[in-house]
Formats: structure tokens, C-alpha cells, sequence
């Protein structure tokens, strides 16, 4: 398959769906109520799959790999932001496990494309 437009990376695809689960475990308390991490994790995950997008359509090689650099930092940042949640008992170590893992995919994924 001939990737053509930034929603053609499978990356980017799986950005979106741990984005959508980032925004759905926040949406309930008591994770709602905490507004400062409620924007921190969400603007994180947002920004890997933004950071995939701008990256792409840069056109340049150089810059794609910036930015996919850029995504993969904010995996981490999720990642990280992930931990107090679970640590402030606003998930369930079920809910950390699955987002940790799909977070971890996306990391692998970023630096195969990085490397290419």
C-alpha cells in the first residue's frame, strides 16, 4: 500500500484510537474533576497524532523525522501522565495496563519510521 496522506499511517491510526481512549477515561469522575491533568494528558495525546500529521505533509524527510520525534516525546509524556492516574486511583490498573501498551506500540512504531 502507497501511503499518501498522513491518515494512511497506521502510527497515526493507532494515535487516534489511544487519543479517543484518553478522552473517554477522562470524561468520569473522579478523573473529570481533576482539570490540570484532565488538559495535560489529553493535549499530550492529541499531540502525538497532531505531530504525526504536521510531520507528514512537511514534505520533507528531515522534517518528518523532527516531528515523529516530537510524537514520540509525547508518548512519553502520556505515559508518564498515565502513572498518576493510576497513582490518584482515577483508573484501574486493567485501564493503565491496556493504555500503557498501546502507548509502548506507538513509541515502537514512531522510531521503525524514524529509522527508515
Amino acid at each position: 500500500m502507497v501511503v499518501q496522506n498522513f491518515e494512511d499511517l497506521i502510527v497515526w491510526q493507532k494515535a487516534r484510537e489511544l487519543t479517543w481512549a484518553i478522552y473517554r477515561l477522562t470524561r468520569v469522575a473522579p478523573f473529570a474533576k481533576d482539570f490540570g491533568l484532565v488538559d495535560q494528558i489529553r493535549r499530550a495525546a492529541v499531540s502525538i497524532g497532531s505531530n504525526i500529521a504536521e510531520g507528514f505533509d512537511r514534505g520533507s524527510k528531515n522534517e518528518f523525522v523532527t516531528f515523529l520525534g516530537y510524537a514520540k516525546g509525547s508518548t512519553a509524556e502520556v505515559r508518564s501522565q498515565l502513572y498518576t492516574a493510576l497513582d490518584a486511583e482515577y483508573i484501574s490498573q486493567e485501564e493503565f495496563d491496556d493504555l500503557k501498551e498501546q502507548n509502548i506500540s506507538i513509541g515502537r512504531m514512531l522510531s521503525a519510521l524514524m529509522s527508515k
